[in-house]
């Protein structure tokens, strides 16, 4: 039976891949119109939703920066903000800021325009295709914020908030020119931000255009113009690619890994891959029968061969785990993946008794590889008991089902919106996380609440470290949420036309991107 799930899987693939192929004559008179001087790439989101959006655009755009954001191994790091002290356990923290930076509108970069994005944030919660916008989330217990000079402003904090730097990375920081934001905190137009990029149109849904920031503080964007297209269907950006009406793929599920491994035969394409932020797992309706028994879990995890999953489906292109932390963040710890049939019968038989068990497997109609890989994973769960029904469904009527807890599994995705272990763990393990409460995973362990509650108040790197390490040891047995790989950020380009197209954990760094040529 897997076998013939595993070769159904490829014909389903390779007729993706015919599908594309076949897509190529319908470019032909776009390519002949193509500005060569502008590279064009393409998502399958729109990544400039727009004025309601708390964003406005992905940070993959390069047009907003942050005032912190992160190195290589996805620790702080200085941006707009050059340096920063803690004092008093971290219920005080003094940001020292860059004295070279102008926004896109030619205005100049201070602490002012820092207060006024914090005045922003405090008009409450916004949501965004990307990270929301939460002041409570970015900066909990936050009393006061306050401009010391021109270029230093100060957080002040009820209670100590020592890993503070990691909530602002990136998304928990992004500073716009005070000028394009409305009075409802939305943006009046075009997001004016202070990165390498500008945006000079955006088409909602369709594609948005990237025009160098010429009056850049930093390094210049090596190619002038970019223009962004929103193609939301994976063989339709194959085969866009393939055509070459564009350049190259970026952000998350830019190509998966069967077209990935198809691009690689061919001389004009080149595949470069890195880790993600990004994590794949099921969540278990831990409020109602049978998966509110711990054992349950367990038998769920060992019955999955998560390496066999990743080797089969997604031909490497992952790293199989059981661990819900991303292995991006600093304070992942490995562990052994275990699978154990044998166990797994052992432990369902405890809960299900001699009777079997209907269970109903939500998936993501819009994402291909889902079904393949819910049907492999159904395979598994009948050995223990389980008669999986597979839905596919829109990502909005999945939310609204969880949120009634009118499911039994959903096959789901997280990223990693900062390093910060105790933000993701925090959501997934915590009774009062937004995952726990909004998934209906229903997990509570009152060890895993104390050392939670304790790690948010020590400063010691090396304790933190232990017990972020004990928590993810206990989450490991218990399985609130069945984790079954870290993703790879994979990307796919011309490399006739386009060098430098490197992979970061989130996105590509567009102002490193240059033309393999010269362009005439």
């Amino acid at each position: 039976m897997r076998q013939k799930i595993i070769i159904g899987m490829l014909l389903l693939l390779c007729s993706l891949i015919n599908i594309g192929c076949n897509g190529h004559g319908q470019y032909r008179n776009n390519i002949e119109k193509r500005d060569k001087n502008v590279a064009v790439l393409a998502a399958y989101r729109h990544l400039a939703p727009g004025s309601k959006d708390a964003m406005y655009c992905s940070r993959i755009l390069g047009v907003w920066e942050p005032l912190i954001t992160k190195d290589t191994q996805n620790r702080p790091a200085p941006c707009l903000a050059q340096s920063w002290e803690m004092k008093n356990g971290g219920r005080e923290w003094i940001f020292h800021l860059r004295r070279d930076v102008y926004f896109h509108n030619g205005t100049k970069f201070t602490a002012d325009s820092v207060i006024k994005n914090f005045d922003r944030m405090k008009k409450g919660y916004k949501r965004s295709t990307f990270y929301g916008m939460d002041i409570n989330v970015y900066y909990p217990s936050l009393q006061q914020y306050a401009k010391l000079d021109d270029y230093t402003f100060r957080l002040v904090f009820a209670e100590p908030n020592v890993n503070e730097l990691y909530k602002m990375t990136d998304f928990g920081s992004a500073i716009y020119a005070p000028e394009c934001f409305a009075e409802d905190g939305n943006f009046k137009e075009i997001a004016i931000g202070t990165g390498p990029y500008k945006i000079i149109e955006n088409v909602l849904n369709k594609y948005v255009v990237l025009a160098r920031n010429e009056n850049y503080y930093g390094d210049k964007a090596k190619i002038e113009k970019f223009i962004i297209r929103n193609i939301p269907g994976t063989d339709a950006r194959y085969a866009a690619l393939k055509s070459e009406e564009i350049d190259g793929v970026l952000d998350i599920n830019a190509i998966p890994p069967f077209l990935a491994e198809e691009i690689k035969k061919d001389a004009r394409f080149d595949v470069a891959v890195n880790k993600s932020t990004m994590i794949r797992y099921l969540s278990l309706n831990g409020k109602k029968f049978p998966f509110n028994d711990l054992r349950m879990r367990q038998a769920v995890s060992l019955a999955i061969n998560r390496k066999e999953l990743v080797h089969a489906l997604y031909l490497d292109y992952g790293q199989a785990t059981n661990n819900i932390l991303n292995y991006t963040s600093p304070a992942y710890k490995d562990f052994p993946i275990e699978y154990n049939l044998h166990k797994a019968k052992e432990l369902s038989q405890e809960v299900l008794g001699n009777k079997r068990q209907n269970i109903v497997y939500c998936i993501n109609g819009n994402e291909p590889m889902q079904k393949g890989e819910a049907e492999l994973i159904a395979y598994w769960l009948k050995e223990i008991g389980l008669d999986v029904q597979i839905r596919s469904l829109e990502y909005a009527v999945l939310s609204k089902l969880m949120r009634k807890g009118e499911h039994d599994i959903v096959r789901l995705q997280r990223g990693l919106a900062n390093g910060d272990p105790y933000q993701l763990l925090h959501t997934f393990v915590m009774p009062g996380g937004a995952t726990n409460k909004g998934n209906g995973i229903g997990y509570n362990n009152k060890e895993v609440n104390e050392l939670m509650h304790k790690v948010k108040h020590i400063v010691d790197e090396n304790e933190r470290q232990k017990i972020f390490e004990r928590i993810q040891e206990i989450v490991v047995q218990e399985q609130p949420v069945v984790p079954l790989f870290n993703d790879v950020n994979i990307v796919a380009y011309n490399k006739k036309r386009l060098k430098n197209y490197k992979p970061l954990i989130y996105g590509v760094d567009l102002s490193k991107v240059e033309f393999a040529n010269e362009i005439k």
